[in-house]
Formats: structure tokens, sequence, C-alpha cells
């Protein structure tokens, strides 16, 4: 028998759908939002919605499943949940707005671990699996953060190739863990997700037989010093998963499985994607449910723990998400002209601690651990970032702030 929570769910997802949402012809509503035919077609606008909610579903990928946890950790929800308003341009705006406005997908907003709200679009579910593209990278930090506490690795300051022994020999073998983990391994790669740049180049080596080694080893040029400066380059993140394999002798499933998923009560089996030599690709290929992304910032709420038990280690979380623990060049409108960088998070310029997961093309999950507010947004948006059209990801800021203001965050 359903469950009211499902049926809930049913009759919101079956209002959502007799509505016309954006762009919904383009991106393929008339076939039922299908998922493409092969891997190569997947960013194609008419199959975004359908393959980037069940990726193990398209022709020629490869998944290492995660499983579940056998006790969920409960969501409850609101009794009384406060509208949510934002303001853009001096124009007033409400949650549905942002909806009516914006390709998201799928949407939770947490309280103090209470649902507030929960929208799924584009005829989801709450058992999709959405693909996290970069948002994938923060949750290799946190095998970081784990495997560093247990002497997996002994030490962030350890060169890559003393765990990654592919990489011996090569730039990127120098390259120390915590440089890693903060993007400044001073190394040229580049990233304009225009499909001649070096991660497009990285992303069909990955479907390859070698994988992503060869894309790796041949990074040499340097734009900087290593440790000096952020420069966003996804390689840095494929480096970190190769040391996390390479340092445990385990898949980032199996440790995805049993450091993190299982303890922090995920309630649906989640999958990495694997490319052609058998690895994951940790730079941007983790899919999981709505509800276990929430989860996700649920941890990052109460800084790594689930009830007594700590899941990932408080400093770690801090060195990776606090503003103050940051170089000078990592801080927020220093590393950028808005947001900082700490270990594979983004960290938002405000006075309370704030950070960000992200990823292409409009994923996102928003903590602020001192109200125990959590914004998930999963989406199709037409630009990939705000270097190609900043105008989805300024009203994505402002929703942020204004879900902030409407339960009581701070905004400063």
């Amino acid at each position: 028998m359903a469950t009211a929570r499902s049926l809930w769910l049913a009759l919101l997802c079956a209002c959502a759908f007799a509505h016309a949402e954006p762009d919904e012809l383009a991106l393929g509503r008339a076939r039922g939002y299908p998922a493409a035919e092969s891997a190569a077609g997947m960013a194609a606008p008419q199959y975004r919605v359908g393959s980037w909610s069940a990726l193990d579903t398209v022709p020629g990928v490869q998944v290492h499943r995660v499983a579940a946890s056998p006790s969920a950790r409960p969501l409850p929800r609101a009794a009384h949940p406060p509208p949510i308003r934002y303001r853009l341009r001096n124009a007033a705006y409400t949650l549905d707005d942002y909806l009516e406005r914006q390709r998201i997908t799928a949407l939770m907003i947490l309280k103090n671990g209470e649902i507030v709200a929960e929208r799924y679009r584009y005829g989801r579910a709450e058992h999709a699996r959405f693909l996290g593209f970069s948002m994938s990278k923060s949750i290799v930090s946190l095998l970081v953060g784990v495997a560093a506490a247990n002497g997996s690795i002994a030490s962030l300051d350890d060169p890559a190739s003393k765990y990654a022994k592919e990489l011996a020999g090569s730039a990127y073998g120098d390259v120390t863990i915590r440089e890693l983990l903060r993007m400044s391994s001073g190394l040229t790669f580049t990233e304009r997700y225009d499909g001649r740049d070096d991660v497009a180049r990285m992303s069909r080596a990955f479907a390859g037989p070698e994988g992503t080694v060869p894309v790796l080893r041949s990074i040499v040029e340097r734009h900087s010093p290593p440790g000096e400066k952020f420069v966003y380059a996804s390689a840095e993140s494929e480096a970190l998963g190769r040391v996390l394999h390479g340092a445990s002798g385990r898949s980032l499933a199996e440790l995805t499985e049993k450091w993190l998923w299982q303890p922090l009560g995920a309630g649906d089996d989640a999958f990495w994607r694997v490319g052609g030599d058998g690895m994951e690709g940790a730079w941007g290929y983790f899919n999981a449910s709505l509800a276990d992304w929430a989860r996700v910032g649920l941890l990052l709420v109460h800084d790594g723990r689930v009830g007594e038990r700590q899941v990932v280690p408080r400093d770690y979380l801090l060195d990776a998400t606090d503003t103050e623990r940051e170089p000078e060049a990592f801080r927020p409108r220093r590393a950028t002209p808005y947001t900082g960088y700490g270990y594979q998070f983004w960290l938002m310029p405000m006075r309370e601690r704030t950070f960000a997961l992200q990823g292409v093309y409009g994923q996102a999950i928003f903590v602020q651990p001192a109200s125990g507010i959590v914004l998930v947004q999963l989406a199709v948006y037409d630009p990939a970032s705000a270097k190609t059209d900043p105008v989805p990801f300024r009203e994505r800021d402002a929703f942020w702030r204004g879900v902030l203001q409407s339960l009581g965050g701070s905004t400063e």
C-alpha cells in the first residue's frame, strides 16, 4: 500500500506535470523525457532530464552501485513550514515563481532536519537518482577526510604519487593531496565547457580502455607555483579519486558505501559511473536521490556527525568549509570575484559559515550549519556555468538568500 508521503508526492508531481514548465517541449516532454540512446547524446537538451535522473539506464553506461542504509535516516516534514520568498532586481518572488522561472528537476529545503519544501518537476519522482556533476567532487573530499582520519592517507601533505602509483613521474604525481583539494596545483588544465578544452578531452578519454590517466599525465604546463592560487580544474578531483583508490585498495563506490552512505542513513541506492578502465569518474559522476543529496547536506549541517557518531572528522570539515581557516588567496572575493574555495567546497561571502557543493547546469547544495538550513537543487540549466551565462546562477543565489531570510538564517 502506498504511504501517505508517496501519495502526497504523487499528487504534487501530477499537479506540476499538468502545468507548463520552462522549455518543457525542448527538454522532451512530448516523448516522456527519454534517456539518451548512448552516453554521447546525454547532454542534448531533449535527453538531459531523462538521462541525468537515470544515468544507469543509458545504453553503454557502466556503474558501480552504492547500497542504501538498512535504516534510512528519517526526514520528517515540518508541521507548519513558512512561505519561501526572495527578491531579485527589486521584484518579489515566491518558491513557486522560482520553479516557474528556472529549469529545476527537483528541489528540497531542510530546516533543523525537517523538510520545509520538496518538489519534483518534469515528471521526476522521489526515487530518481540525479547526476550531481561536480557535486561529486565534494563527496570525494568527504572520503579523503575519512581516509586521513583512519590512517589510509598518512598526511594531506603527501604527494599524490605516494598512493596513486600510476601518476608517479608526472606533474600531477608531485602535487600534494592538500593542493589537489584546494585546486591549487598550479598546473594548467583548461575548463571552458566549449567541447575543445581539457575537461572535454578527459571526458572522452574516460570512456576509453586507458581511462583518464594518459590525460592526467599529459598536463605539464604551469600557470603559477603549487599551493598559491585557486584555479578550477576537474583533473585535480580525478587525481584525488586515484589517490583514494591507491590508499585504500577499494573502489570509490565501496568507500562511499562503507564510509558515507551507510552511516549517514541513505534511503536509496546510489551509484558512480565507471570509465573504460573500471575506475569511477571522481570529478563528476556520482548519482543519488534528492532525499539522499539532502542527507549529505544534513551531515554537513552537523559538521560530519550523525547522532552520536562522527562520520567525517569535524576538524577536517572546518578546514574544508570555514573561510577563517583558509589562506587569504582562497577566501571569498579572493579565490574568485565572489566565492572562496576550500577542500572541494565553495565558500560563500557571508560572515556566518556558509558553503556549497556545485555542479554544472545548476546542481547545488547550499549549507549554513548555524541556522540548520540546507537547500538542494537539481537542474537542467541551458548554460553549463555562470561563465557562459550568469543569469540563472544569479537568480539561484538570490533564491538561496531568500531561503535563509525566510527561515531565520543569516544573509550577512
